[in-house]
């Protein structure tokens, strides 16, 4: 559309699509859980958490604990609010690693378009192989959801949220490390190797990148997805599932804000996307990935085996076991 009626047909486009999902979610309101607005959540959810940090004990803004330990203090909470808050914090913890993740994803609808140019299109336009992404994410999704978990259930193995997320670092990696070999092999094809798009490779007056078929690109992208459906789609689950019934969005927030900070550490890598360094950049991306993964499985882990009872916030904290102080962690 671009090429034969022009750019405003691509924002026309656009805006279609914005339209029908505005429809949608217009005409579905009433079907919707729609909590109103308690306006004080967020700012209970941080006066909680400053008496934590004041008193170092992750149990101190508990209404029970106060009066227990003789406290002059009137909270407007129940011990509940505070269960919930604590875990939402843990799922904040784990979304600190995130912006590595999002820089690396960055790269597949910038660098890797860039990547493109460099390689013979043969007709492709060099930004139509980031479409190989969402392609593969409505392949893998179905695939995965019907086949590959239940078959992992039925052998007992069970992929919870924190193996999916460093699995989905490390599948990341992979995308990176693919994306720095194709780089590599740019630079070893004529007739620039190194310098991609010299004067050396116009063809009637245009440019053209080196002997390699863009098409060799598409792996990169697979990877990309698949790195999504786990790292990314589990990070929105996290979120939902460890916040609070009325802070929900809150949390969702502060989970997309992590795209932002890997947006900004992806600017620090602007001086070096030049050729031919910007090979190892995207060797750094690879380490950057692939050691953070193993931090959230190390740091993480053993919050599998919590699962069930965090995700156990709905009901009346005082009907739980792990009521108040018993089996609580202190901070």
């Amino acid at each position: 559309m671009e090429r034969d009626i022009g750019f405003w047909s691509a924002y026309v486009l656009c805006l279609c699509m914005f339209v029908v999902g505005t429809t949608i979610l217009v005409l579905g309101r009433k079907i919707y859980v729609d909590r109103p607005p308690s306006g004080t959540i967020v700012a209970d959810a941080f006066r909680v958490i400053g008496i934590m940090i004041r008193e170092r004990n992750t149990n101190a803004a508990k209404p029970s604990w106060i009066a227990e330990n003789g406290r002059n203090r009137t909270v407007r909470w129940d011990d509940q609010f505070v269960e919930e808050v604590k875990r939402s914090l843990i799922a904040c913890k784990v979304f600190l690693i995130y912006p590595v993740f999002w820089v690396c994803y960055n790269q597949f609808s910038t660098n890797f378009v860039s990547q493109a140019l460099q390689m013979r299109g043969h007709g492709i336009p060099n930004d139509l192989m980031q479409n190989f992404d969402p392609i593969a994410i409505i392949v893998f999704i179905p695939i995965l959801d019907f086949v590959v978990f239940p078959l992992l259930r039925k052998c007992h193995i069970r992929f919870k949220p924190i193996s999916r997320i460093s699995f989905g670092f490390w599948v990341m990696s992979l995308a990176m490390m693919y994306g720095a070999i194709i780089q590599h092999v740019i630079y070893t094809r004529p007739p620039c190797y190194g310098q991609p798009l010299c004067d050396a490779s116009k063809v009637n007056g245009e440019k053209q990148g080196n002997d390699i078929h863009i098409a060799i690109q598409a792996p990169a992208y697979v990877l990309i997805g698949t790195a999504e459906i786990f790292a990314s789609a589990t990070g929105y689950e996290y979120a939902y599932t460890k916040a609070p019934p009325r802070m929900k969005s809150f949390v969702q927030s502060l989970f997309l804000l992590t795209t932002a900070f890997g947006s900004a550490i992806g600017e620090a890598f602007v001086p070096a996307l030049f050729d031919p360094a910007i090979m190892w950049v995207y060797v750094g991306l690879t380490i950057g990935s692939f050691v953070s993964g193993c931090i959230v499985w190390l740091l993480f882990h053993k919050l599998n085996d919590k699962e069930d009872e965090m995700n156990y916030i709905e009901h009346d904290v005082v009907a739980r076991p792990d009521n108040n102080t018993e089996g609580e962690t202190k901070a």
